[in-house]
């Protein structure tokens, strides 16, 4: 009978587990639910920034090749000759149970760091989230200029996008970055992310798109109240935010679908253990009634 009481308590606690996993599968799908909602927002508010940007950089084109006009960009265009100095921001969860996501982001965010040493950069951290840090400062310490609690914790909110930029700036400023990346998981679906590393400092020119019918629409074109250069200088702010927004926004994402994905797979689990532990029990316990009804009939017949 110790081996019946052992199985009860075992699907006990098994069935809590699947309980809890339930639970958290289920608030992860609200959550995906938010972040996707908030990242097909963004796209619309980001292809007009990003278009804005495009227009006035295909005017300058369209200047420096018919009027052999050479225009200065604004700051965050410029970048180094043979930059030294990197800075890698890594988003993470601040929890576990999310299945290989955080190891796959601190792996993502070492290979790269190797690969920039190997090319003779100078390189230093910074991670958003207590998971990847936990793994990253293993074998780089010394390497990470801090790290803070994921910013997912009570939403995701534009100003922490422009907050965690001007901490970003400080340390431009202060000459100990050239070039910044951010390491993050992008969100492709529910069931499948993609590890990407992004330049966010300084804004390359050459990777926004200038169609050559984007600045007419018909026999329209378009016109500026302010001068260019304050549309450029402007739009170009708020392009750079927004890229870290909705890296921030892919991460939380993708946090959501992989312990969503976790979970499910622990519920499923769970299940396929209380219907093996119940089968066993089951088999057990008639076990000992028929070794009890033996043992009844045969005091009965000696009788």
């Amino acid at each position: 009978m110790a081996g019946l009481k052992e199985l009860r308590t075992r699907l006990n606690a098994v069935r809590s587990t699947e309980k809890i996993t339930t639970a958290m599968k289920l608030v992860a799908t609200s959550k995906l639910k938010k972040a996707t909602v908030a990242l097909e927002k963004n796209k619309l508010y980001a292809n007009l920034i990003e278009n804005a940007v495009a227009r006035v950089l295909l005017e300058y084109r369209k200047q420096e090749e018919n009027k052999k006009i050479k225009h200065i960009l604004p700051r965050l265009f410029y970048t180094k000759p043979n930059p030294q100095n990197y800075l890698l921001i890594v988003f993470s969860s601040e929890r576990g149970l999310c299945g290989s996501y955080n190891q796959n982001v601190a792996k993502r965010a070492a290979n790269r760091f190797r690969e920039l040493k190997k090319s003779g950069k100078s390189v230093k951290m910074i991670c958003y989230g207590k998971k990847a840090y936990d793994i990253l400062k293993k074998n780089h310490k010394n390497d990470i200029l801090y790290h803070e609690a994921s910013f997912a914790g009570g939403g995701i909110f534009y100003d922490e996008a422009v907050q965690m930029l001007n901490k970003a700036k400080d340390l431009s400023s202060e000459k100990q970055f050239d070039v910044c990346e951010i390491v993050f998981s992008r969100f492709v679906s529910a069931l499948q992310r993609e590890l990407i590393s992004m330049q966010i400092y300084p804004l390359d020119a050459g990777q926004i798109k200038t169609a050559d019918d984007l600045d007419h629409i018909g026999e329209a074109y378009f016109d500026y109240k302010t001068s260019k250069e304050e549309v450029l200088e402007e739009a170009s702010e708020k392009l750079l935010v927004n890229r870290v927004f909705a890296a921030m926004l892919n991460a939380e994402a993708s946090e959501q679908s992989a312990r969503m994905t976790a979970m499910d797979n622990a519920t499923q689990n769970a299940a396929d253990m209380i219907e093996t532990l119940t089968l066993k029990y089951n088999t057990l316990r008639q076990s000992a009634i028929t070794t009890e009804l033996t043992e009844i009939i045969s005091g009965a017949e000696a009788i």
